[in-house]
């Protein structure tokens, strides 16, 4: 597979949140606008990328009975890099908007899925192409729904008012049963055009496969 395929994968066709349904936890609580998405999803990605990079070095080194731990160390150290530097650089109302989802960044199951599924299987240059597609795609998906949330509650973008007129808020989009519905038209949007394509193709669509449970070994660590 090329490095391109590496990449791009993650931001359409194996999209960590509409495809795989990870992060789903920071994906609804900081989209409260697009600006909290942008500083989460950027936050994520650095994570992923650096971790990637670490544990596809370190692959051949870190025993396999023990390698998820080392994989939660590792990125839990970066983590704790990334949280000072979130603080020190980005603007106030974002850090404390984003709060103890920048250090629960160390359990995301994006990072650590795409350590286990990718990284210690692979080459560094392709374990950060994966990264930076995973976190392309996590943070294009933040930032949408951010925006779409904050549209549809004020009439604001990137906290820049574009109906001026809109003078009540509307909560719905705001709350948490607001962005499970947003987030379910984005994923009937993704299955919209996924069907159609495999139609046009005169194709049944069937899912991405090796990404259901069946395939995953972080739950069968004592069968090691």
């Amino acid at each position: 597979m090329s490095l391109f395929k590496d990449f791009s994968k993650g931001v359409w066709k194996e999209n960590p949140v509409l495809v795989l349904l990870l992060g789903t936890c920071p994906t609804l609580a900081v989209t409260s606008n697009a600006v909290n998405g942008l500083g989460m999803g950027v936050a994520t990605a650095c994570v992923l990328v650096a971790s990637n990079a670490a544990i596809s070095l370190l692959k051949n080194v870190v025993p396999a009975k023990i390698r998820i731990p080392c994989y939660i160390v590792i990125i839990a150290g970066l983590v704790s890099a990334v949280d000072p530097c979130m603080e020190a650089y980005a603007p106030s109302t974002v850090y404390n908007a984003l709060g103890i989802f920048i250090p629960l960044i160390a359990v995301n199951c994006i990072v650590l899925g795409r350590a286990e599924a990718f990284a210690s299987k692979h080459t560094v240059v392709r374990s950060i192409a994966d990264g930076l597609g995973m976190g392309l795609g996590f943070t294009l998906i933040l930032v949408m729904l951010g925006g779409v949330r904050e549209f549809l509650t004020n009439g604001s973008l990137f906290e820049i008012k574009i109906i001026t007129a809109w003078s009540t808020d509307f909560l719905l989009p705001a709350s948490a049963p607001g962005a499970f519905i947003i987030m379910g038209c984005f994923l009937a949007v993704k299955n919209f055009f996924n069907i159609r394509r495999s139609a046009r193709q005169g194709k049944i669509y069937i899912p991405p496969q090796g990404l259901s449970c069946r395939s995953c070994r972080l739950c069968k660590l004592g069968d090691d």
